[in-house]
């Protein structure tokens, strides 16, 4: 997976690689399969999703996931089910079925109620999208990430990162009916939150989606000025500036994006 163009684009999913996966998620291994057969309609069961994903485990991999399944099952409170649930649900990341992954971190979200469980369940939905080509999954995974980063939004409104997330589903997969929703999200967004160096990172990333380099550049060099943190920011740089023909600042922010 490329860095600058797959790096995940959520906070949250960091959070997610750290309480569900606990491992690296560059491994060449993540392989996800196109569910279309089990897919095509929205109205399919999330029964159905799981069924048709495990059709394409080898042996050893189904065998891991009956166990987690029936301890699960067995769980004798809610605190046991939702541990349970989300190492399933890095099982399922880990098996490269990124849809059903989300689909379990969705059910942890629906038992904590917490916005930071259904931010989780969005950027697993968010992985989802990016990393397929089939309309069917796109469409299935981003319809449920809208609705994972809408109840986070909901119950922490406060947060500005959960609509920045939705304005980046919304980007990676814009509505017929409101195809600039997420540049007029990211906008408001921005007189909102000047000093939020996610908001200019999200916008950079859209003017990179749409070939505006320069744009890209100004609003990844503010989010830049504003925080060293994000590891993604020097990587969309880098991609900025070699698109301009810049080699030395693209060579600069490729050594600190290699060295994140």
């Amino acid at each position: 997976m490329n860095k600058t163009h797959y790096s995940v684009l959520f906070a949250a999913l960091a959070l997610f690689l750290l309480l569900y996966l606990g491992f690296d998620t560059k491994t060449d291994k993540q392989k996800m399969s196109e569910q279309s057969r089990s897919l095509q309609a929205e109205s399919t069961s999330f029964e159905t999703l799981a069924a048709d994903a495990k059709e394409h485990l080898e042996p050893a991999q189904a065998t891991q996931v009956a166990d987690l399944e029936q301890q699960i099952g067995q769980a004798a409170n809610d605190a046991a089910r939702i541990a349970g649930l989300k190492t399933l649900s890095g099982l399922w990341y880990r098996f490269g079925q990124l849809p059903v992954a989300g689909g379990v971190a969705e059910q942890v979200a629906e038992l904590e109620n917490a916005d930071t469980s259904w931010s989780v369940a969005g950027a697993v939905f968010y992985s989802g999208l990016v990393g397929s080509q089939d309309q069917i999954v796109r469409s299935y995974c981003a319809t449920h990430a809208v609705k994972s980063f809408e109840n986070a939004a909901s119950l922490n409104p406060g947060n500005p990162e959960h609509r920045i997330n939705l304005a980046l589903v919304y980007a990676e997969n814009p509505p017929p009916d409101n195809p600039m929703q997420a540049v007029l999200m990211l906008r408001e967004l921005e007189s909102k939150h000047p000093d939020n160096p996610a908001v200019y990172n999200a916008l950079g990333r859209l003017a990179i989606k749409t070939g505006q380099w320069e744009r890209a550049i100004e609003r990844l060099e503010k989010s830049w000025s504003l925080s060293k943190s994000n590891p993604n920011t020097p990587c969309l740089l880098a991609k900025a500036y070699e698109a301009t023909g810049n080699t030395s600042k693209a060579q600069e922010f490729t050594g600190i994006c290699n060295a994140r």
